[in-house]
């Protein structure tokens, strides 16, 4: 049955369509065609449309994010820079308590070493003497 409709006149493309029934099955084969190619093109497009405008949105997400992240570390950098701040204050004063509290220590070391020397000054002439002396036998070597 099949080689019947394969040999038949009336489909050879060559000769035309001899039967109107197949020329128009043909047409609106072709009309369906033509509109299938459409509808592909138009799904293509809305497709891209959808892609361009997900695009769109990932991109403002991603800036979103990028200006929250920006603004956490701006938050972190300022905690950071008022706690540097507070522990520098904190050396700073422990520092200076020292500093009063050795500059104290040398005043009262002066004090009590020039009573000892004008209590005891022959002592103190010939330990100088004493330390001269080596100092300039160990320089000599």
């Amino acid at each position: 049955m099949s080689d019947n409709f394969a040999k038949s006149p009336e489909l050879e493309p060559e000769t035309g369509f001899s039967n109107p029934s197949v020329s128009k099955a043909a047409d609106d084969l072709r009309h369906a065609a033509s509109d299938l190619g459409h509808a592909a093109a138009d799904k293509a497009k809305e497709y891209a449309h959808d892609k361009a405008d997900q695009a769109k949105a990932a991109g403002e997400r991603a800036k979103a994010s990028a200006e929250q992240f920006r603004d956490r570390a701006v938050e972190k950098a300022s905690a950071l820079r008022e706690a540097a701040e507070a522990k520098a204050t904190q050396f700073r004063s422990a520092a200076d308590e020292q500093w009063i509290h050795t500059r104290d220590r040398a005043r009262e070391l002066h004090v009590t070493s020039e009573d000892y020397i004008r209590q005891h000054p022959t002592k103190c002439v010939l330990a100088a003497l004493g330390v001269g002396f080596l100092i300039g036998l160990i320089t000599r070597r």
